[in-house]
């Protein structure tokens, strides 16, 4: 602690760095008093990760009995060597605490910083060797985060110093000791008297006494004297004797503190009578009661005091009391509820009356939920019944007015009501197929439905849908789609079973999900549902879907996969199939981003040899028995076009177009010949003995280079076909010429 204050001490400014230090050395004070001064009193020492490993034994030796130990900073610190610290004290034998570097920033609240700290070390127990929390608030030692109170005004320093020490007492029970000195506290809270009630821990240095103290302070708890000696770290003394201090760490004089609280309970509820008995303290948990002649009033430190009485009492009698699942009162009998109806909140749970209903009992995870959805102002209403156990795997439930909650150790408690719960039941409630519920009804869905999730699966309804279940994978994959709010909507029917394969579907608004042993499950809809639909399902040459739609395709384009195929859909294409040969062929030119683009029809057959073809955006695939599927584009599917495709001279494509000839060139193979194109002399075929001449030359690279011209014959059937460098004629007597 007091970093800011030893930066001030030294250079005048808190975010101005002083000289390194060493600990317990007789280095004189500043302010004239030796680092070897003690006040009188029981001596203490608080330490951080600067003093590293801490020889506590020696510590102790010299007089220590009580130490304090940094846990955290902010949010993102944790002292490495608390443990050390912390434990290595009280195996000495000192009473020790944890306590936290404020840094109140409008970024990390209080409560944020004071449940950082209790899970970091900075809790407290009624052992007799833990002292109380204590928030180090002070000079801000580092520049980067503002000025000396962090850029905060009072207003806001005071309500973040509330922030945390109302966190710290309800993790801990104990409000924090406040480790400040008098001239911060005026500068940066506006000398708040806010906090009066929490133990002060004044740093002081240089002086005899502790001086004059903060705004709302009468006294302090601890004086923290010198930063120097003698003692490692800080060197503290406690303010009282020793039993002060036992007294203070275990938060005793339980009975003083109780006798009021009950006398105080008893007077607000007078329907209780008069006492009939002592105040009795050393019960369950530290607390206290007192018998009056129609109730109790039982204390304890974290519940209070509180009266019960009438029907609300004789039920809690039943459960046993403070030592029974509700626990102690946590507040007092209210009344006026709807209905006419009482509640009295426990620890555990809650006591309900009505006239119509008597007194029940609410607890654990079934109030909760309850709780959740508004109490008997919801549509449950009230309880009708005491929870009841012993359901399928430990499981419980509790009747309401409206419906029910039921709970299980693995689906913890949801409540069930209305068509859903109707619909569950009639599936055999948590016996059948889908097990307990896992939430409540959820309702706000698109056109005014609801759901509930069950273990098993869920149930949806709209305003124009009956409840549905859907369960396994066909629910998983609904919700892959987007559940209701998906491109198929509400489910409209429940699984169908029995298909091809062994297969199931289940309809929704606009779509289907299709499901097999062999494919798994899978979403069909809009324009690839209608074409799969036209080409017979699961029944016809695609089989089931093997997954769901793929979209963000070039150009906007989907996809989606079935046992025998795929579909392709793009906005200017449609949704057309391809499978089998062709299929592989396109696949291979790089689906709709390779040369051919996506398919603009489905397959056609019925053409020479049984051959079939498809159309894409920028070609063909032709496929036969006796040569396989090949693409054809461009000027190459022009240049055979124009010899009559495959039943002309050229027959069908045995490959497809190949690049990379003699000035830029490229070819494509056809049964009866060869298309070759360049950039200078476009694409021409060459067939038959011409293309076989041509070919002894050495092709392109030979004398004669590319075609220029398609052959063309006379009706003397001489042929000629004009070449880059010359040209070749065949006629039936001659054969071939060169010109």
């Amino acid at each position: 602690m007091g970093q800011g204050l030893d930066r001030l001490r030294a250079t005048g400014d808190a975010q101005v760095a002083a000289a390194v230090v060493q600990q317990e050395t007789a280095v004189p004070r500043s302010q004239g008093l030796a680092a070897t001064w003690r006040p009188a009193g029981i001596q203490g020492i608080d330490v951080s990760s600067h003093q590293a490993a801490v020889d506590w034994r020696t510590a102790r030796t010299q007089g220590a009995e009580f130490a304090y130990v940094k846990a955290t900073e902010g949010t993102g610190y944790v002292n490495p060597f608390y443990g050390q610290q912390y434990d290595g004290a009280a195996s000495v034998g000192m009473v020790r605490g944890a306590y936290h570097f404020a840094i109140p920033t409008t970024s990390s609240s209080g409560a944020q910083q004071a449940t950082y700290f209790v899970r970091n070390g900075g809790g407290w127990s009624a052992d007799g060797r833990t002292l109380p929390p204590l928030l180090d608030i002070e000079y801000n030692p580092y520049p980067s985060l503002g000025n000396t109170c962090y850029n905060l005004s009072a207003t806001q320093m005071v309500s973040w110093i509330r922030d945390f020490s109302s966190t710290v007492r309800a993790l801990t029970g104990r409000v924090p000791m406040i480790y400040t000195t008098t001239d911060w506290w005026a500068t940066c809270t506006g000398n708040s008297s806010a906090f009066a009630d929490h133990p002060l821990h004044i740093a002081a240095y240089g002086q005899t006494t502790a001086g004059r103290l903060p705004n709302g302070w009468s006294s302090y708890a601890v004086w923290q004297y010198s930063s120097t000696g003698p003692f490692v770290g800080d060197s503290n003394v406690w303010q009282g004797s020793a039993a002060d201090l036992a007294s203070f760490t275990t938060n005793s004089q339980v009975a003083s503190v109780a006798g009021p609280l009950v006398e105080g309970a008893a007077a607000r509820t007078p329907a209780v009578g008069d006492p009939v008995s002592g105040l009795v303290c050393g019960i369950s948990g530290g607390g206290c009661y007192q018998n009056y002649q129609y109730g109790q009033v039982h204390w304890t430190k974290a519940t209070g005091a509180h009266a019960t009485q009438g029907a609300v009492n004789t039920a809690w009698g039943r459960t046993g009391w403070e030592k029974g699942v509700l626990g102690y009162p946590v507040s007092d009998l209210t009344c006026g509820l709807k209905n006419s109806g009482c509640v009295q909140s426990f620890q555990g749970g809650n006591i309900y009356w009505t006239p119509a209903t008597g007194a029940t009992l609410t607890l654990g995870a079934i109030d909760g939920a309850w709780s959740a959805l508004g109490r008997e102002r919801s549509t449950l209403g009230y309880p009708t019944g005491n929870e009841n156990c012993g359901l399928t795997n430990g499981g419980c439930y509790q009747n309401f007015q409206g419906g029910q909650i039921h709970w299980s150790p693995t689906t913890g408690a949801s409540a069930t009501w209305g068509p859903i719960a109707l619909a569950w039941g009639q599936a055999g409630w948590e016996k059948g197929t889908l097990g307990y519920p896992t939430s409540n009804e959820t309702c706000g869905l698109t056109n005014g439905g609801c759901y509930q999730n069950f273990q098993g699966g869920q149930i949806h309804r709209s305003a124009t849908t009956s409840p549905y279940a859907t369960t396994g994978t066909i629910a998983s994959a609904w919700a892959g789609s987007g559940w209701e709010k998906g491109k198929i909507g509400y489910p409209t029917s429940n699984a169908i079973c029995g298909l091809v394969g062994n297969g199931c579907l289940q309809t929704f608004q606009k779509g289907n999900i299709y499901t097999s042993p062999a494919t798994g499950t899978a979403v069909t809809s809009g324009a690839i549902d209608t074409t799969w639909s036209a080409l017979g399902r699961e029944r016809g040459k695609l089989g089931y879907p093997t997954a769901n739609e793929t979209c963000g395709l070039t150009n906007g384009g989907c996809y989606q996969n079935f046992q025998g195929g795929q579909i392709h859909w793009s906005p200017t294409t449609g949704a057309q199939p391809t499978y089998g040969t062709i299929a592989s062929a396109w696949a291979g030119s790089g689906w709709e981003n390779g040369t051919l683009g996506y398919p603009t029809s489905g397959e056609n057959c019925g053409l020479t040899n049984s051959g079939c073809y498809q159309n894409f955006q920028k070609g063909q695939i032709h496929w036969s028995p006796t040569t396989g599927a090949y693409a054809t584009r461009g000027v190459f599917n022009t240049a055979w076009g124009n010899t009559a495709w495959e039943a002309g001279t050229l027959g069908y494509p045995t490959s497809n177009q190949s690049c990379g000839l003699a000035n830029s060139g490229c070819y494509q193979n056809f049964q009866g010949g060869q298309i070759h194109w360049s950039p200078t002399t476009g694409a021409h075929p060459t067939t038959g003995a011409i293309g076989a001449a041509w070919r002894a030359t050495g092709w392109e690279n030979g004398t004669l280079g590319y075609p220029t011209t398609d052959e063309t014959c006379t009706t003397t059937k001489t042929c000629t076909q004009k070449f880059q460098k010359g040209q070749l004629s065949w006629s039936p007597t001659r054969g071939i010429t060169r010109l």
